[in-house]
């Protein structure tokens, strides 16, 4: 007999695995389904400072074994398959991965949202030792360092503005001769004294030996090739690219509903537009992208889930 799960939730990020967790917990058929690393971006942060209650041996992958063993001693399945299909139009849903097809009586995506990469030599393997993506989970560590934020869009300068409070100097590095923030945001990054430019520069190379040491810019209109290494005393220095986010969504769109660059359209019960569905964490539409939001948004869907079960099938 073909097995129906009463929740599938794609993705094993904390969205997902709090998800699993509050399903399994309620003795709901849970699997949890994940196309690479459990844990998704946490597992590369060295040390997690802002989630409640971390504080010995608060790392992103302990954080996330924890969360792991949690929903497995509750009964939630995992399985590491990719998702290249789903149909939504039946009352039972029916995902199609590369390795098999499964059915379940309700869906969480948790897909997650992963950010846009310079795409330089060097980026990939300094992530967690240097270059980060998340100045509120990462601007601690480069207190009384140089920082260089790379973008120019609201995102950029508000991450910007926020590590100055830790770093000596923040230095926002920028492919264009303007902006493209608000002017309001504009304003203020103007107006702060620890926040230099660099106008038609783009990051040709991040060096270092298992931590950033050296960036390598290029001037767009002059072609002018300048190395920044770190300061002696400091010996590193921090590298925050904010040149946007890309939501894990192409596989459902014309599915569900979303917005027009891919990310999840949600109410406050995490209910997308096919009854059934469900969405939380970094995929959805939201003000704040944090493991605490996440899981937040994963404990919301699962219960919804329940009662949508509990209200449409006997």
């Amino acid at each position: 007999m073909e097995k129906l799960y009463d929740v599938i939730i794609i993705g094993a990020g904390p969205a997902g695995l709090a998800a699993g967790l509050y399903a399994a917990r309620a003795k709901m058929k849970t699997l949890i389904l994940e196309k690479d690393k459990t844990g998704g971006q946490i597992v590369t942060t060295n040390e997690v400072a802002n989630y409640p209650g971390s504080i010995q041996n608060a790392t992103g992958p302990s954080l996330i074994a924890r969360m792991v063993e949690q929903a497995e001693e509750f009964g939630a399945e995992r399985k590491k398959d990719t998702v290249i299909d789903v149909d939504f139009t039946e009352k039972v849903k029916v995902i199609k991965g590369e390795k098999e097809v499964y059915k379940s009586k309700a869906v969480i995506i948790a897909s997650g949202a992963t950010p846009k990469q310079i795409g330089c030599p060097g980026e990939k393997e300094l992530i967690g030792k240097g270059v980060s993506y998340c100045a509120t989970c990462d601007a601690d560590f480069f207190t009384g360092l140089e920082v260089f934020v790379i973008g120019g869009g609201d995102s950029a300068l508000e991450e910007a503005m926020y590590l100055t409070k830790f770093a000596k100097k923040v230095t926002i590095v920028h492919r264009r001769d303007e902006l493209r923030a608000a002017k309001s945001i504009q304003e203020k990054a103007f107006k702060n004294e620890k926040i230099d430019f660099m106008w038609d520069t783009v990051v040709e190379e991040i060096k270092g030996d298992g931590i950033v040491e050296a960036i390598v810019f290029k001037n767009k209109k002059t072609g002018k090739i300048t190395e920044y290494h770190a300061d002696e005393n400091d010996g590193t220095f921090g590298i925050f690219p904010f040149v946007g986010y890309k939501p894990q969504s192409d596989v459902y769109k014309g599915k569900i509903e979303l917005t027009d660059d891919g990310y999840v359209i949600t109410d406050a019960d995490m209910r997308t537009s096919v009854a059934g569905v469900f969405a939380a964490g970094d995929i959805r539409v939201k003000s704040l992208r944090q493991v605490v939001t996440a899981t937040a948004d994963g404990a919301i869907a699962a219960v919804a889930a329940e009662k949508y079960i509990e209200n449409h099938f006997d």
